[in-house]
């Protein structure tokens, strides 16, 4: 199958940007960017210009360099970095790299102390540890590219020769962004993801039958709550074998027992709007108790007569290719849409130098171009296999325990992907195994979905554990439930940065430093943008005895910000900030000039098509601007359409006019669409434009505009005057104060104190917040005070830029009472 061995590459580099020893010499030197230079040694004298797994395309425009080259030294300068080379086989004596400050010497290791993410979560009670990434805090980044898998011309597996070095220097000096934008340039971009992956998946390690898996995809339909992903863990296929022929854990047999009829069962699915992936253990090969054991055999000339095993060997092609056009063919013609393949098996095979991890996730990849009448785009399901495995989405993160402390890594660990180009990681949602079940560890564990690449809820066989919203609490059932929803509303922005992100190689998710070069930025690992505007600081901790609420650390960049969830809090930034959120929100804040489209439906459908109503977020206070990009009318099978095919519909705010522009639409069919504006944190507009179904509603701290149906065809775009230079409302501290310590579960005498020494105190801001910080109260209430004080600089009594924040321990109890490195007083 052609479509499965080739892919694009560019693997040579221009000869005038290749610096060597001349014929026979054992070193080269790719000088790519004036950033960005490949360091080459070899023993035999020969280099590498296959592709590599890391290395698609090499050729670049030549920069300018220059060389000083004499019998025992060689020097290589650009306006970035000065490589200096005594000519001998590589060491920490004789190679180096200044950039700026820093100095780089040999080690044949890759480095990036900013991190960048790991295999697999397996087990992972909290922490693990990460491999590299290509950003660093200093100057410099390495990648050691020597021990990767090559492709040959055919597009076929290949090995590198014994004693070789190949590596690549990344000298970006803190430009993180532009450091990946050349990593992305050599490795190749991230794949547009089909439109219905961003949705809400279901997955459960269970042995469901067929009648129970498609009664519960009913619930999710009754219950509001769209789907779009049913993923059948292990159980489809046949478990309990012979001993005779080994484990259960791969099978290629449907389990008829519990899926009588798969064609129908799949068809029912599809019937439903939703996509179907089966699990793949692939180890154990095929063997004699599989159905298309003798038909695989025949095409493989395999010897039957004995049942033995057609062992699964990635590095022969003949097996490869029985593997996806004999097996598993036949299931997708049945009506499997893609493959999670859940390979747990090391990363050694016949071949050395031959990760099966990256045959696998490669060549599905590939193969799923088969499937694009369903699929829309090529699609895998996979863990993690090294650089370059960006190009293979989606990321399957790994079995991780059910704690606080898994939780709690896991918005780093997201954030950091990005630091080796890999955006759209799916975890186990809620948690895989072990653990305690508890209602509000699986409510943030849900929000920090929502606010992920990739939303599936999944968890291991037990009687016990599941993440059907209904069957927690009330309470929790309500929560997870709305953020369920809301992750479908969010698919019209979540698309429009699928295509950013291959496009534009920015991914989804970005850590805070990404795009700001304060040190503070690199002090908040848990917080992270999500798209270019909104700041995400998810709860990973339980929620305040006292206060009721969850608390985070965060840094805010200069400007002022809303929160989504909570938008009567408006804070200024270029500051530490704790904040505070009950069960039912997640600090989202979004800077003034925010515009987020959402999928504004009454009632919202499996497999997430486009909206026919959009309702604008809209942050008052400053100029924005975001396009909304929706697949092309017309298929495009190719890997990356040109972006002008696709449907495009611009939405301007123009802050000193007041004036929104929706449109006019690009490449669209031009019918008509509803639209809505709500203005987050703004409750005082004076809307001066009259349309037909023009109607204005406030509540809780908000303006929502019906615009009723508009044009999309309109060649100007349509245009509402919202009234000049709006801004977001003052906090009203005494109000939000008040609210905050009434829900406090705590002595009511205890109240008192902490309300008049907000409200009533007539000393000075920096003597009230020094005594709110000697009150016996909780610490955690003391934060949540400091919050409310201090947010919003324009509030009469404010305390910003005075503020103290307590050290909290635990779950919420008083801590030592001296202030954390953000400690700020002014």
């Amino acid at each position: 199958m052609a479509d499965r061995y080739t892919f694009p590459c560019n693997p040579a580099t221009n000869p005038k940007a290749i610096v060597t020893g001349g014929k026979g010499g054992h070193y080269r030197f790719c000088v790519l960017t004036n950033r960005l230079i490949r360091f080459e040694w070899s023993e035999d004298g020969g280099f590498e210009d296959r592709v590599s797994t890391f290395a698609l395309f090499r050729w670049f425009d030549v920069p300018n360099y220059q060389v000083i080259d004499t019998n025992d030294s060689l020097q290589i300068i650009t306006e970035y970095f000065h490589l200096t080379y005594d000519k001998k086989p590589f060491s920490s004596e004789g190679l180096s790299v200044k950039v700026a400050n820093d100095v780089w010497r040999y080690d044949g290791k890759s480095y990036g102390d900013l991190g960048g993410t790991a295999r697999t979560l397996d087990g992972a009670y909290g922490r693990v540890e990460l491999e590299p990434g290509v950003l660093s805090r200093k100057a410099y980044a390495v990648l050691d590219d020597s021990k990767s898998m090559l492709f040959d011309e055919r597009g076929w597996i290949a090995t590198r020769l014994p004693g070789r070095i190949d590596g690549y220097l990344f000298a970006y000096n803190g430009d993180h962004k532009a450091a990946i934008k050349d990593f992305y340039r050599i490795s190749g971009n991230q794949p547009i993801l089909p439109r219905f992956t961003l949705g809400n998946w279901w997955s459960r390690y269970h042995e469901y039958t067929a009648s129970e898996y498609l009664e519960l995809m009913d619930h999710f339909k009754r219950e509001g709550i769209p789907l779009n992903v049913a993923v059948i863990d292990m159980d489809w296929h046949k478990v309990n074998i012979p001993p005779k022929y080994g484990s259960g854990w791969t099978g290629y047999s449907w389990n008829r027992d519990l899926f009588p009829d798969p064609e129908g069962f799949l068809k029912e699915l599809h019937r439903r709007n939703l996509k179907a992936t089966l699990n793949d253990h692939p180890a154990d090969g095929i063997r004699a108790f599989e159905d298309l054991y003798k038909e695989v055999a025949k095409a493989l000339n395999h010897d039957t007569s004995n049942e033995a095993p057609i062992l699964f060997d990635c590095t022969d092609r003949k097996f490869m290719d029985a593997y996806f056009d004999v097996l598993k063919a036949s299931l997708e013609k049945q009506g499997v849409d893609f493959w999670w393949i859940d390979w747990q098996q090391g990363n050694q095979s016949k071949i050395p130098g031959v990760d099966p991890l990256w045959v696998l996730n490669h060549y599905h990849y590939l193969t799923s171009q088969r499937n694009l009448a369903t699929l829309q785009r090529p699609l895998t399901f996979s863990r993690y296999a090294g650089a370059g495995s960006h190009r293979y989405p989606i990321g399957f993160s790994g079995d991780t325990q059910i704690t606080w402390e898994g939780l709690d890594f896991q918005p780093e660990f997201t954030a950091t992907a990005s630091n080796i180009g890999y955006g759209w990681w799916s975890h186990d949602i809620g948690g895989h195994w072990g653990g305690v079940r508890s209602n509000q560890l699986t409510v943030r564990w849900v929000q920090l979905g929502c606010f992920s690449p990739i939303l599936r809820l999944h968890s291991t066989k037990n009687l016990w554990n599941s993440k059907e919203p209904w069957n927690f609490e009330k309470d929790a059932h309500t929560i997870i439930k709305d953020f369920l929803i809301l992750r479908h509303r969010l698919i019209p922005f979540l698309y429009t940065m699928n295509i950013r992100a291959s496009y534009e190689n920015e991914p989804l998710i970005q850590p805070v430093y990404w795009n700001h070069k304060d040190a503070e930025a690199y002090t908040v690992p848990t917080q992270y943008y999500f798209g270019p505007d909104l700041i995400v600081a998810p709860i990973t901790s339980p929620d305040s005895s006292t206060t009721l609420m969850g608390g985070v650390r965060a840094w805010l960049p200069p400007g002022r910000f809303v929160d989504l969830f909570q938008p009567h809090l408006v804070y200024d930034g270029n500051r530490y900030v704790h904040l505070h959120r009950d069960l039912t929100q997640i600090p989202v804040l979004g800077k003034e000039g925010t515009i987020i489209p959402l999928d504004s439906k009454p009632r919202l459908e499996n497999g997430a098509p486009r909206p026919t109503e959009i309702t604008i977020l809209l942050v008052v206070g400053a100029d924005g601007q975001f396009e909304l990009v929706e697949e092309p009318e017309k298929p495009d099978p190719s890997p990356q359409p040109p972006l002008s095919s696709f449907v495009r519909t611009p939405i301007t705010w123009n802050q000193k006019d007041g004036i929104l522009v929706i449109g006019p639409e690009w490449n669209g069919s031009g019918k008509w669409r509803q639209w809505n504006v709500k203005l987050v944190g703004h409750t005082n507009s004076d809307i001066q434009a009259r349309v037909p179904g023009f109607r204005v509603t406030q509540e809780d701290g908000c303006t929502t505009i019906a615009l009723g149906n508009v044009h999309r065809w309109n060649p100007d775009g349509f245009e509402i005057a919202l009234g000049s230079d709006l801004q977001l409302d003052v906090v009203d501290i005494r109000t939000r104060l008040f609210d905050m310590l009434h829900r406090c579960e705590m002595w009511y005498d205890s109240k008192d104190p902490v309300w008049n020494l907000v409200t009533n105190s007539a000393d000075p801001i920096e003597t009230r917040v020094k005594q709110l910080q000697s009150l016996n109260v909780d610490a955690a209430l003391k934060n949540a005070v400091m919050e409310i004080w201090a947010a919003d600089g324009r509030a009469s009594g404010n305390a910003t830029g005075h503020e103290i924040w307590a050290n909290v321990q635990g779950n919420g109890v008083e801590g030592v009472e001296e202030a954390l490195r953000d400690y700020v007083i002014v």
